[in-house]
């Protein structure tokens, strides 16, 4: 048995030895919670182990976000246009949320490679009171001008009318997504996947359950159209966040938050808020490009916003159980680092990059052959079928490439280096992408397609990009 492997944490308890059985014990292992040392053993294994909950976790995450618009869809384009131009703005909740995950996942990832586990306690405490301020501070910003927002997006009347409440309870709501997205990168990054997995899938079944009720009036529930989906989530989300911080305060767990590690360390929450930051403003590179490109699309009616909205929900369920194994790499990649072990943490990216490739090659082709039939499965209006149609056959062209960007951003992300990404991100999107989507689709006349191949380009790009820079090596080096 090596010595890694029963290396004491600074609490007494100790990792589980790398055992390597077969597929099956490996999966019983992932689904009933493993305490093995993933800076030894075999990474291809440790891969599996811990992409194997956080992919079942990302599927959820996919299932909900498909079945929320098929019920909404049910209410008519400008319901549908709602949800769309109300989460472009939500892309900036989302890319603070996830960008301080990423820092709270990198730390934790970091210091649990260390054997320091009452600095991971500590990580964990200061960003869940830095989440918690900033979340706060946007709930009040996103309640008061919720309706502004969708009017700044090009809203028309009808979806202003239906929508201003549903935007409301998003924006102001937004505590829910920050606090379950916090929550689970801290599990995630102590290697704890399998609890972030449970509580995500709990959130979204209440959400799943919960919406055609609130949605339609089923039952004893009260008809509130599109803002009945709106505080379905809200419940759902909280109510997985707060499962998620029982589960951290619970005796025994990787990681376990006493009042003390929630005593502000101001040292701790500035270095941990730098991290955050570029990791934000690198999603928020991103994410703002489809802002401006939703706003461009909005131009061409309703139909075309209800389908891109419907053919990008239908891509995000085939792209979020790939993240999953990302966030693997990512973990691997943090704890190899703080163990030294640099070759470690570049075998696992170049491992989960392959495997991701192999698996998205196949959805991709999937979604571009049966792209008009699935677009029917969410809406009958032959309007706005043959937009999603497009939107689904002309993204997955570049899956494959998906693949290998996902791994290999959220590896940069792992190891702390939020910089690099940032800098890709910023190359790509807004030196790239927005022009050639205004080339296509404007000055080509390609109209809302030209658009969609600017996307499928510039992500392809990203992804190369970042293989090249990822080689250079110097996120080995990064000090978290």
């Amino acid at each position: 048995m090596s010595e890694s492997a029963v290396e004491s944490l600074d609490s007494g308890n100790t990792l589980a030895p790398p055992h390597d059985g077969g597929v099956w014990d490996s999966i019983r292992e992932a689904l009933r919670g493993s305490h093995r040392d993933y800076t030894a053993g075999s990474v291809s294994r440790a891969i599996f182990i811990l992409a194997v909950p956080m992919v079942l976790e990302m599927i959820m995450e996919s299932i909900f976000a498909v079945c929320d618009v098929f019920f909404v869809s049910r209410l008519g384009a400008s319901a549908i246009a709602t949800v769309g131009l109300t989460e472009s703005w939500l892309t900036i909740v989302y890319a603070l949320a996830i960008g301080m995950a990423i820092a709270a996942s990198a730390t934790v990832a970091r210091r649990i490679g260390e054997r320091d586990r009452e600095g991971a306690a500590h990580a964990a405490g200061q960003g869940i009171l830095l989440g918690a301020g900033v979340s706060f501070a946007l709930g009040i910003a996103g309640a008061l001008f919720a309706p502004k927002v969708l009017q700044l997006m090009g809203a028309t009347p009808d979806v202003m009318a239906i929508g201003s409440m549903y935007a409301r309870i998003m924006l102001g709501g937004n505590i829910t997504i920050t606090m379950l997205f916090l929550i689970n990168s801290i599990f995630r990054g102590a290697g704890d996947a399998v609890i972030a997995m449970r509580v995500l899938w709990l959130a979204n079944a209440i959400n799943i359950l919960l919406g055609p009720c609130l949605i339609f009036g089923l039952g004893p529930f009260p008809r509130l159209g599109v803002a009945g989906a709106a505080i379905a989530t809200n419940i759902g989300r909280g109510t997985g966040a707060l499962i998620a911080l029982s589960r951290l305060i619970k005796p025994g767990s990787r990681i376990e938050l006493h009042l003390r590690h929630l005593r502000v360390d101001l040292a701790v929450i500035r270095r941990m808020a730098r991290i955050a930051w570029s990791a934000t403003i690198q999603l928020l590179i991103g994410m703002c490009s489809w802002i401006a490109l939703t706003r461009v699309l909005s131009t061409f009616g309703s139909n075309v916003i209800a389908g891109y909205t419907i053919g990008m929900r239908v891509i995000m369920f085939a792209l979020l159980p790939a993240s999953g194994v990302a966030n693997a790499a990512a973990t691997m990649v943090g704890q190899a680092l703080g163990a030294k072990k640099p070759e470690r943490a570049e075998r696992a990216v170049r491992l989960a990059g392959g495997y991701n490739m192999l698996v998205l090659t196949i959805v991709g082709a999937a979604l571009a052959i049966f792209a008009r039939n699935i677009a029917l499965i969410f809406t009958p209006d032959l309007a706005v079928v043959p937009v999603a149609t497009d939107v689904l056959r002309i993204v997955a062209l570049g899956f494959p490439f998906y693949a290998w960007g996902m791994v290999i951003s959220q590896s940069f992300n792992g190891a702390g280096d939020t910089r690099t990404p940032t800098l890709l991100n910023l190359f790509v999107f807004w030196l790239w992408e927005i022009p050639l989507a205004w080339v296509l689709g404007v000055r080509l006349g390609l109209g809302p397609r030209g658009i969609y191949f600017a996307m499928t380009v510039a992500f392809s790009t990203l992804a190369v990009a970042g293989a090249l820079v990822f080689r250079r090596g110097g996120w080995k080096t990064r000090r978290i």
